[in-house]
């Protein structure tokens, strides 16, 4: 196919291109003649675009260069050199040397403060195209791919750095539906509840209980959070913007790149991306990570995750070592080593975590070792194989408070997760757990579960905000006030909590070296 901008020159067609079998479109984008054809990886972002800079043109150069500086961050990561040519639209290589040529071309038109069309990046197009028209007008540079730059890459890992580097400039602050960006199969591949659907009968925007904020969610957790006396009232609705304080600054420097360059040489997944954290970019830029093992598919099905809820695979039998090596890599002084749950193993996944412990021990002795683990059901056997690895720290997470843990988590049980901890305690380990909030409990809940957690000697409490991360995952039902997280913080510490760590974007793993360094001095 070849589009022809507003402004096109009908003489930038340089042969009768119908006769080789294209269509030619007329579009109502910017540029001028442009070729869309197999071995192109064509996007158009579809964004509210707000007019800050006055509106008119002014707006759309703006959002051009975003578009722009997406791909060349793309191209990046890919291992290629790129950037902008001076009056001349698109992304290009060698763009201030002898032979600049284009990779990308870019024609957008924004409409009522809303993008349309996009920009195509070529991966492996047939570069004879090329040649039948003047590509974007520019008759003097050249057209060239990434095949052609001697990047073997296949169109499938382009689309999907595409979709998560997308995702990770453009998207709501608190995450993104992941399912729609950035799975890494097929949909027809993903179980229900991993396609966005819930673990029950989707319902619409006018469906049951919470109305427009339960779009999509399923009739069972809803059914479930109305038996915890949730719903009714007037929740969070699920196109609300989100409140000041919840709102993140992306920053995706250096450091972070380094850091996501290591995890990906060494096929390592982390709970910062599949789980949606919106603290990734601080952390990562802290040279810090969360690395989950034994896959990136869980066996549980909980209301508020975003994991990947597939048939679980073998676990990889190198993996422990290619997790001492990251961390030996990024030079951590306090690593965070966290699992899926994988209920379908006889040990709950027990062995894999002492592993990956005693890895990281021999190859990085100055490192402190956190693990965030599963209930493992409860097992007397499997908890001990990991009480046994010595982490410096045990970490379990309680979730939610009592009344509401059917809904949010199903399979676990509160005073199971209180015996987990009271165990890890008994052996003598540092331990930790966490208190999701804005689901539906009351502040003196989350008080009460504080107090639990003390009573069976938990060292370290952290408590967050709930995002809900796709329409069919548990709705928020209120966003906390910046001021509660802090009076809760006193109310912990003045139980005789050692650390508690509270705030609306906190998560499990977040300031987790500071908080086991600050517990390990009161000791």
């Amino acid at each position: 196919m070849i589009t022809l901008g507003r402004r096109a020159d009908l003489a930038n067609l340089l042969v009768d291109v119908t006769r080789f079998g294209a269509e030619v479109i007329e579009a109502d984008r910017g540029g001028d003649v442009t070729y869309h054809g197999p071995g192109q990886l064509v996007g158009y972002p579809i964004r509210s675009v707000p007019g800050k800079r006055g509106g008119g043109m002014a707006d759309t150069v703006e959002y051009v260069r975003g578009i722009e500086q997406l791909i060349i961050d793309v191209l990046a990561e890919l291992g290629l050199d790129s950037g902008r040519l001076e009056g001349s639209t698109g992304v290009w290589i060698d763009p201030t040397g002898r032979r600049p040529r284009k990779i990308a071309a870019i024609g957008v038109k924004l409409s009522r403060a809303r993008s349309m069309h996009g920009f195509a990046i070529n991966v492996d197009p047939d570069m004879e195209w090329f040649s039948r028209i003047v590509p974007c007008g520019i008759s003097d540079k050249g057209v060239t791919s990434l095949i052609s730059e001697g990047l073997s890459v296949s169109m499938r890992e382009v689309a999907d750095l595409v979709a998560t580097m997308a995702a990770e400039r453009w998207a709501p602050v608190g995450g993104h539906d992941r399912a729609d960006v950035a799975w890494r199969s097929d949909d027809r591949d993903l179980a229900p509840f991993s396609r966005g659907e819930g673990p029950g009968t989707p319902v619409g925007r006018n469906g049951v209980g919470y109305g427009d904020a339960a779009d999509g969610t399923s009739v069972r957790l809803l059914g479930r959070l109305a038996d915890a006396g949730v719903g009714g009232s007037d929740p969070v609705r699920l196109r609300a913007r989100k409140p000041e304080w919840m709102k993140v600054r992306l920053d995706h420097g250096d450091t972070f790149r380094r850091t996501r360059s290591t995890l990906r040489d060494l096929d390592l997944v982390t709970v910062c991306e599949e789980a949606g954290c919106p603290n990734a970019s601080e952390c990562w830029n802290d040279g810090t990570a969360t690395f989950m093992i034994l896959g990136e598919r869980c066996t549980r099905a909980c209301g508020f995750c975003l994991v990947d809820t597939r048939k679980p695979l073998a676990p990889e039998p190198d993996e422990a070592d290619r997790v001492a090596t990251a961390v030996e890599r990024m030079d951590l002084s306090h690593a965070v080593v966290t699992m899926v749950a994988r209920d379908d193993m006889a040990d709950g996944g027990a062995a894999a975590i002492a592993e990956v412990v005693r890895a990281i021990r021999s190859r990085c002795r100055s490192t402190t070792v956190e693990t965030l683990i599963s209930d493992m059901k409860g097992q007397a056997s499997s908890l001990e194989a990991v009480f046994e690895s010595r982490p410096d720290v045990l970490n379990h997470n309680i979730e939610t408070v009592a009344r509401l843990q059917r809904a949010v988590r199903p399979s676990a049980g509160y005073a199971r997760s209180l015996a987990v901890l009271a165990r890890a305690k008994q052996a003598g380990l540092v331990t930790k757990s966490s208190i999701m909030v804005g689901i539906g409990e009351t502040h003196d809940e989350v008080v009460q579960t504080m107090a639990d957690l003390h009573s069976v000697g938990v060292d370290i409490v952290t408590i967050g905000q709930y995002l809900r991360p796709t329409s069919h995952h548990l709705p928020v039902a209120r966003w906390w006030e910046p001021e509660r997280f802090a009076e809760w913080k006193r109310v912990g510490e003045g139980l005789g909590i050692g650390h508690v760590e509270s705030s609306p974007l906190t998560r499990s793993s977040y300031h987790a070296a500071e908080a086991a360094r600050g517990v390990r001095s009161l000791r």
